[in-house]
């Protein structure tokens, strides 16, 4: 996803709009659309700055948070479970539905990996160690 647009293009966008250049025009001058000119003069007049908004949801916001140390600690005490097995546990336990790729993307953000071994077969799961440098 690409990211937003450099505060100093911002800035020369919205000049020229106050300027009295019509928007489409701005927008062939910066290589921009139109309606990005429209939306950053409107972002300015109602906040009075340029500065981008943050991207994303805020950390610790997401469906699965209540639950961390619920999930952490089922996959410490089996560390053999598999992804399907743990959302159905937490949707048996909490009634909270959760797909299996996405309780996946939870732990490994928690620091949980799944290694295989030479032979193919899945390795315990572990806690990463926290890099310290």
């Amino acid at each position: 996803m690409p990211g937003p647009y450099s505060l100093d293009l911002r800035k020369r966008i919205v000049a020229s709009h106050k300027q009295g250049a019509p928007c489409r025009q701005v927008g062939d001058v910066y290589g921009v659309s139109p309606s990005c000119a429209v939306k950053l003069a409107a972002h300015e007049r109602q906040t009075g700055s340029l500065e981008p908004d943050t991207l994303g949801r805020p950390r610790g916001s997401g469906k699965l948070e209540p639950y961390r140390a619920f999930l952490i600690n089922a996959v410490t005490a089996r560390p053999d479970i598999t992804m399907p097995e743990l959302s159905k546990h937490l949707e048996d336990v909490h009634a909270v539905v959760a797909h299996p790729a996405s309780v996946s993307r939870f732990l490994r953000k928690a620091g949980f990996t799944y290694k295989k071994n030479a032979d193919r077969v899945g390795a315990p799961t572990q806690r990463c160690r926290e890099k310290t440098s």
